[in-house]
């Protein structure tokens, strides 16, 4: 998955958006649904890195299945996030990752926001 693929496919998502809230980090792509981040990327960084959000048990599991590919988020909660090296996986399985993520920051969105993406 190229840089330009991972940026596209985190843009397809409803209401997604991507940002440069970080004045010391100009560089880093954040994308958010309704205001709430689901991925980060340095998408001009090599090795294409993404940090995500996971289930704590399911973050786990990941980093433990696919040591030093998925390792604990960098200067985030290490409980919740993961960075994913992007190369060392199919695009297949970075895609379910994004997705995962979309979903689970979606799902602590306030019910009344959730309808409204339902209707977007």
């Amino acid at each position: 998955m190229t840089p330009a693929e991972l940026r596209a496919f985190c843009l397809s998502f409803n209401a997604a958006t991507e940002e440069f809230p970080f004045p010391r980090n100009p560089e880093l792509s954040t994308f958010k649904v309704l205001g709430k981040i689901f991925a980060f990327s340095a998408l001009e960084e090599r090795p294409l890195k993404v940090a995500l959000k996971a289930e704590p048990e399911i973050a786990v599991r990941l980093r433990e299945e696919y040591p030093g590919v998925i390792v604990p988020g960098y200067h985030l909660n290490k409980r919740h996030w993961n960075t994913v090296t992007v190369g060392e996986l199919s695009a297949r399985a970075v895609r379910e990752l994004v997705e995962d993520s979309y979903d689970l920051v979606v799902a602590g969105l306030p019910k009344a926001e959730r309808l409204r993406l339902d209707r977007g």
